[in-house]
């Protein structure tokens, strides 16, 4: 459901895949491009691997605002569906991979909701969107044809129906950036199927002709000499050394890969793919441009810049979709596992959080997955940095830590000489 198929795109035996894919729709290029084919160029799959297997590891926290205060719940429903078992077929992980990458790669992405008689969603089991169609009636609403693989259809209502959409220019579907970028990925195609070739033909151009001082006596057997040449170079016979005769010489013909530019089209055509993507080039193996010092800014930016829209169309999509109007719980999902960083980074962030009061020793044990420890709960508090109101506090009770002066000579007070005793 996920990636289709990698047979042969042109199999249109009974049974070839080529009556079962989407259509597609032909680029410049002339190479028919589908999300089934663009798949099988690899900067496209590996971006949207990225995409899906980034978005999957981030743990869903389903919580109660309560004033300023954040209470996380677990005994949700809600939580158990997300964070659990989605469906009796997939875990949580894979479910959440197979949507993002539908949703990255289609624009789309689609869940049959199941529920109990208490309104309760039990099941959320993804549809393939190549197989779904949106259909919009006269009154603005719109509903879903699904066919399965028998070819039957079911129609399901809105709300029997999680719809995770991409960028879209309605309200019903979001577009699909294969076909968005048909020529982009046409391109890359193109040059993937030049480059078989041109090793399938041990790494020579192909094409050329043959000098033949004399003259053919006629036409037909001009023809029976080509039939011949091209039986001995062919098949079997592949690779092996030609003998001429008559005078005859072979030159062959063609323009070379630097010519073509041939390297530079595969490497601006992962440029252009990773752009569509919005995946920085380093992610997907492409290292013309990376160094040590950008690789970090870049993969920051790949998580503001494009994870987090992603999560967002999710936890929209979770609030609109599953849960009811009346309901206060909110969804979010946790970034802190793509924002960890190297060691060193990860201990100079708890060591200022810890010292600077605003995370305590507990949690940043938690968050390294270690237990906890007793005494360890409370904020540490700097010195010489306080709060005006502590401040405050702490001079009244310095204050009432003073003695006090009943009126009477030092020597005959009490509270005075008490004082006195303690300083000698």
């Amino acid at each position: 459901m996920f990636l289709g198929g990698f047979k042969a795109v042109d199999d249109r035996s009974p049974y070839g895949n080529f009556w079962f894919e989407p259509v597609g729709v032909n680029s410049l290029s002339g190479m028919r491009v589908s999300p089934v084919t663009a798949m099988q160029v690899t900067a496209v799959f590996s971006c949207v691997a990225v995409l899906a297997e980034s978005f999957a590891i981030l743990p869903p926290v389903l919580y109660r605002q309560q004033g300023r205060k954040k209470v996380v719940v677990t005994d949700h429903w809600l939580y158990r569906l997300l964070a659990r078992r989605p469906n009796r077929w997939q875990n949580a992980y894979q479910w959440r991979e197979m949507l993002q990458g539908h949703l990255a790669l289609r624009g789309n992405a689609y869940c049959q909701i199941f529920a109990n008689s208490r309104g309760e969603v039990t099941e959320l089991v993804p549809l393939n969107p190549d197989k779904v169609q949106v259909k919009v009636k006269t009154d603005g609403d719109y509903y879903y044809i699904v066919t399965d693989v028998l070819g039957n259809q079911t129609i399901l209502l809105r709300g029997d129906v999680f719809h995770l959409k991409g960028l879209s220019p309605d309200m019903y579907q979001g577009f699909n950036p294969i076909q968005i970028a048909r020529d982009s990925i046409g391109g890359a195609l193109s040059a993937q199927s030049y480059g078989a070739k041109f090793f399938a033909n041990d790494a020579k151009p192909t094409g050329g002709w043959i000098e033949f001082p004399g003259q053919f006596k006629d036409p037909e057997a001009r023809k029976v000499f080509r039939d011949s040449w091209q039986s001995m170079q062919s098949a079997n016979n592949r690779g092996k050394t030609a003998v001429l005769d008559m005078g005859m010489k072979y030159h062959e013909l063609g323009v070379t890969n630097s010519d073509a530019q041939f390297l530079e089209t595969r490497k601006f055509s992962v440029e252009e793919i990773a752009r569509l993507f919005r995946v920085p080039p380093h992610r997907i193996g492409h290292l013309d441009r990376s160094t040590n010092n950008n690789i970090e800014h870049q993969g920051l930016e790949f998580v503001t810049y494009t994870m987090m829209p992603w999560a967002e169309r999710w936890e929209a999509a979770i609030e609109f979709d599953l849960l009811p109007e009346d309901e206060d719980l909110q969804i979010e999902f946790d970034f802190s596992r793509l924002l960890r960083g190297d060691a060193k980074s990860r201990a100079a962030y708890y060591h200022a959080g810890v010292l600077d009061g605003w995370l305590t020793r507990n949690e940043a044990r938690i968050q390294e997955n270690l237990d906890p420890l007793e005494g360890l709960d409370k904020p540490l508090r700097p010195l010489n940095m306080m709060a005006e109101s502590d401040a405050e506090d702490e001079a009244a009770e310095e204050e009432q830590k003073e003695p006090k002066n009943d009126g009477l000579p030092p020597k005959m007070n009490p509270n005075l000489n008490k004082k006195t005793d303690k300083k000698r």
